[in-house]
């Protein structure tokens, strides 16, 4: 996608304020989804505001592999009064969103645009709605969008991925004491121990450690869509918190 330096939103009108293309390594709120933020961003050069280049540049609809019948509209606030929900996150849905009014589902910005399919032509992780296995993280089945691994032993909530990345933000740049960051790590549960266990010894040992590293890189892929950046440096580091 060809992205402008610099451009006007209409969320944004204050005396026809321009919005910069500019990178930053300091993670920031998004006033369009108000979800985190890192990496490339629009900024107000004049005032404190802050959009992520998807919700910048967001489509005014779209559709969705998982949602045949519908039509999802973009939002600049949540419709109607009461407390809404993104169907594939199950996080608050407070500002931009994409909406269906036929059939109420939602969802934000950074959800709508996560990769169906992760592939490096061995190994596969595939997007799906809901788990029949339990979470590689919070244990929980069930719905919730989630990316599940080809060999079925890795399934991992966006939701729980939201949530390592609000705890790994705290940890590296809120000044949270650096004994936070050593506990964050020894509560994720051990990756290549879960992958262990299903390939055995032997000749699986290769392609455990390839689904090690594919599903290190899909979390990774998942925190950078959610941040709007692939080259956002707090994805790598989470993304090295799970495959240890």
């Amino acid at each position: 996608m060809k992205m402008d330096k610099e451009i006007s939103h209409p969320i944004h009108p204050r005396n026809n304020h321009k919005l910069k293309l500019e990178y930053t390594e300091v993670p920031f709120n998004c006033d369009g989804c108000k979800e985190a933020g890192i990496g490339l961003k629009y900024k107000c050069q004049l005032c404190e505001f802050d959009l992520h280049k998807s919700c910048a540049m967001a489509a005014p609809s779209l559709t969705h592999k998982f949602y045949n019948k519908c039509v999802f509209q973009l939002l600049y606030r949540p419709p109607g009064e009461i407390r809404r929900y993104c169907d594939a996150c199950r996080k608050d849905v407070q500002g931009f969103v994409y909406h269906c009014r036929r059939c109420g589902f939602d969802l934000h910005p950074c959800c709508a645009n996560l990769p169906q399919v992760l592939d490096d032509g061995e190994c596969h992780l595939r997007l799906c709605m809901k788990l029949s296995s339990s979470c590689h993280r919070c244990g929980g089945k069930g719905p919730g969008w989630a990316y599940r691994s080809e060999c079925n032993s890795y399934n991992l909530h966006v939701s729980c991925v939201k949530e390592l990345l609000v705890e790994s933000w705290q940890a590296m740049y809120l000044n949270v004491d650096k004994n936070k960051v050593r506990e964050l790590q020894t509560r994720i549960p051990s990756l290549r121990g879960t992958l262990q266990n299903h390939h055995g010894g032997g000749g699986g040992r290769g392609r455990m450690r390839k689904c090690c590293e594919i599903a290190g890189g899909a979390v990774r892929i998942i925190v950078s869509a959610i941040l709007g950046d692939p080259t956002a440096l707090i994805a790598a580091a989470v993304g090295g918190f799970m495959s240890k």
